[in-house]
């Protein structure tokens, strides 16, 4: 399974299950263990996987972290974790901030199965930075959030790579974070920078500086607005739902019924379970086909799953709408459909060697 899909099986699973992670080790189990599960990590083998390491700090004795993950015997990153949705303020971090000066971790993680905020020596050696470098949200994350993420797995860790690019990581987060402020309320300092050009050799008065203010965040607004439409639209495909486009698609939809004066007209939801299972798809048939040849088409009475977008080769069909009853369409040989129950998505696993049997019929022999 790409490890794309990976975290966003996770992601669903979280979000389904949030509310009733109440402690920290509720937390650790079903959110922050799968995580380092997904970045290649035996978390049963405590020779890969460390839960609770000892690490003598100066008078305290018997400290632990929560997680080590080691290399060659030896730690290369801390986890430091706290309930779901807790707090994650540097304040919280002391037992990272002492176990990093005593180990040889370069990387200490603070999180709380949501956001994993990553630290490492940037600006003292072997002493962690205040400041994260690199922050991922398991709720919400980019493509290019992932491609960071996976610098961290056991395939591709390489302390140099990362420490390479953190760098720049953290300054891009910093200029974000003041392009942000900017942009909600920019300060005299650079509304003089931008208007200075426009002004001439006017006196910058505070009528002036009044004035720019209101049109700088005006242009910031629209400028915002309008890249976001443009990738909307790049977005939009016919008749398929993909995942990744599903919520811009919805969107769209609103903005243009909006524009046209008219009200948006009902539209298909997919649910959780409905993405859920269309992941568990994909991964069962991931060693036969590429997973982009994997297609969801939400509908109102079920979620097919197609091969390249073609109702002529349906894989099954996920009859998730009724919430308390789930159900799974399969197909057989005639391409009659067999509709069976299921307790979860998860069980869909059950009847694998069927989906892919389905999806062969629909293969060239040279590809089967």
């Amino acid at each position: 399974m790409d490890f794309i899909d990976q975290l966003r099986i996770l992601a669903t699973r979280i979000g389904n299950t949030r509310s009733v992670i109440q402690t920290e080790e509720a937390t650790k189990n079903a959110m922050i263990m799968p995580m380092i599960q997904i970045l290649g990590y035996n978390v049963f083998d405590p020779l890969e996987v460390t839960p609770e390491l000892v690490a003598d700090v100066g008078t305290k004795k018997g400290e632990k972290v929560d997680y080590a993950i080691l290399k060659d015997g030896k730690p290369i990153i801390l986890f430091e974790c706290k309930k779901a949705g807790g707090d994650l303020s540097i304040n919280h971090a002391g037992q990272l901030f002492r176990y990093f000066h005593v180990t040889e971790a370069r990387f200490g993680v603070l999180t709380n199965g949501l956001v994993y905020r990553f630290f490492t020596d940037l600006e003292q050696p072997n002493k962690m930075d205040e400041k994260p470098f690199f922050e991922f949200n398991i709720l919400d994350f980019k493509d290019r959030d992932v491609e960071e993420l996976k610098k961290f797995a056991k395939s591709a860790f390489d302390l140099e790579t990362i420490l390479t690019t953190a760098n720049e990581l953290k300054y891009t987060r910093a200029i974000q974070t003041k392009l942000n402020e900017w942009m909600l309320s920019p300060s005299e300092d650079f509304i003089r920078l931008v208007s200075s050009e426009l002004l001439g050799n006017k006196r910058f008065t505070p009528a002036i500086r009044d004035q720019f203010t209101l049109i700088t965040r005006r242009a910031f607004e629209q400028l915002v607005g309008e890249k976001i439409n443009e990738r909307l639209k790049g977005a939009m495909a016919p008749e398929s739902v993909s995942v990744q486009d599903s919520a811009q698609t919805t969107q769209t939809s609103r903005v243009e019924a909006a524009t046209a004066g008219l009200a948006p007209e009902p539209l298909v939801v997919t649910s959780s379970e409905e993405l859920e299972g269309f992941y568990i798809v994909r991964a069962i048939v991931r060693g036969l086909v590429p997973t982009k040849r994997i297609v969801m088409r939400d509908a109102q009475s079920y979620c097919a799953i197609l091969l390249d977008d073609n109702n002529r080769k349906p894989i099954c069909r996920l009859r998730f709408n009724n919430r308390e009853k789930l159900r799974l369409g399969l197909f057989n040989g005639n391409k009659d459909e067999e509709v069976v129950n299921l307790e979860s998505p998860d069980d869909i696993y059950n009847y694998t060697t069927q989906i892919q049997a389905t999806l062969k019929s629909h293969l060239p022999q040279t590809e089967a």
